[in-house]
């Protein structure tokens, strides 16, 4: 039996041992009425994200006794221990800490940023879920991207070579003088497979349509698989080799142009491959095309979607496009990935976003982090 608290008064509620503890029935929805069969009220959101904090189940974090919690009728979202009757909130430790945006209203916002190819600005966001002021759309954004860069994540590359270069992001500057701009340098690492040995399906065939009926990858046998993106300080080694160091595999092919920044990645245990491209484009296209690519695809993202970003918040803006990326052979699955994360990172606050204390996950590592 299951007891339901309303207010002082317990009720009883007949489960099974297992229903208490099995995660709900979860299909990852593919449509909008599917999002709705799958999510229909709060409840159903409130004992999803139950299901995916304590999976084991319940953990008092104040006694450690493990087991299921009192439930409250008329608050969803609280969970109080039976032993030492302390009350522990369900959002607590997730993005939605201390938020009082409904639970089903962030699975909404979730949803919407997940499975909206081009993503969304604040504006938009505001309006689709009928927000009443626009800074709750922006803090709630910034809490979903924080949770689309998973803690830990490992090194891409291996068996792929990996190209790594760097790009100026940022809008041009006019009237002050040659030379002078405002842009923000970011370094990329994307890795090189053959499109025979795709992730996944191509996210932009037609259904039951297999395989292309053109060379796509810009005329190439080529396809982009596994990609960082990171804002750099500066083009020094002391900038450049923690963000490798960081995002590529140890042992790994790592294509680079010239720069002696990287003259030092052999002796860290990369097999590097450089080519002093000097502005020559059949050299940039032969040796680093999928990294340029890449940088096209997210400058035309950012000013499509977003039309421009602050350096305060460019972060944050290149793990979204990052996640994106990255799961463009499953587009429907970064709903449910963003889920996930959302259980196990910490979020930012409102102060913390305006007054830029808070460090977008994914920033900038010194060399003792990395080693």
């Amino acid at each position: 039996m299951q007891d339901i608290c309303a207010g002082r008064r317990v009720m009883k509620v007949g489960h099974t041992a297992s229903q208490r503890t099995a995660p709900p029935s979860f299909t990852t929805p593919k449509s909008l009425p599917d999002f709705q069969r799958v999510f229909p009220d709060e409840g159903s959101c409130a004992a999803y994200l139950y299901a995916a904090r304590f999976p084991a189940g319940f953990i008092c974090p104040y006694c450690q006794t493990q087991g299921e919690p009192y439930r409250f009728k008329n608050q969803l979202d609280m969970l109080r221990c039976r032993v030492c009757k302390r009350n522990t909130r369900l959002t607590a430790g997730t993005i939605m800490q201390k938020s009082k945006t409904p639970i089903s209203t962030w699975f909404w916002g979730a949803w919407l940023i997940t499975s909206h190819t081009p993503g969304m600005s604040a504006l938009q966001f505001q309006k689709l879920l009928g927000l009443t002021r626009y800074e709750t759309a922006f803090q709630m954004l910034h809490k979903l991207r924080a949770a689309m860069i998973r803690p830990a994540r490992d090194g891409i590359g291996g068996e792929w070579p990996v190209e790594v270069d760097e790009t100026w992001v940022g809008g041009a500057t006019q009237g002050e003088g040659r030379g002078r701009h405002h842009k923000t340098l970011v370094v990329g690492a994307v890795e090189v497979r053959p499109r025979a040995k795709a992730p996944g399906p191509d996210p932009n065939l037609p259904a039951g349509q297999s395989k292309p009926t053109h060379r796509g990858g810009h005329g190439r046998g080529i396809i982009a698989g596994g990609l960082r993106l990171q804002v750099a300080p500066g083009r020094t080694r002391n900038d450049l080799e923690p963000f490798v160091l960081a995002a590529v595999a140890p042992g790994s092919l790592v294509r680079t142009d010239g720069w002696t920044a990287y003259d030092n990645l052999t002796k860290l245990g990369y097999r590097h491959d450089p080519l002093a491209i000097q502005g020559d484009q059949a050299k940039t296209e032969a040796h680093l095309p999928m990294i340029h690519i890449v940088f096209g695809n997210l400058d035309a993202w950012l000013l499509g979607t977003h039309h421009g970003v602050s350096p305060k918040h460019l972060q944050a803006y290149l793990n979204e496009f990052t996640f994106r990326f990255n799961r463009r052979f499953w587009p429907m699955g970064g709903f449910k990935a963003a889920l996930g994360i959302a259980t196990r990172v910490q979020p930012p606050t409102y102060a913390g976003l305006y007054d830029g204390t808070w460090a977008h996950p994914g920033g900038r590592l010194e060399r003792d982090d990395v080693q």
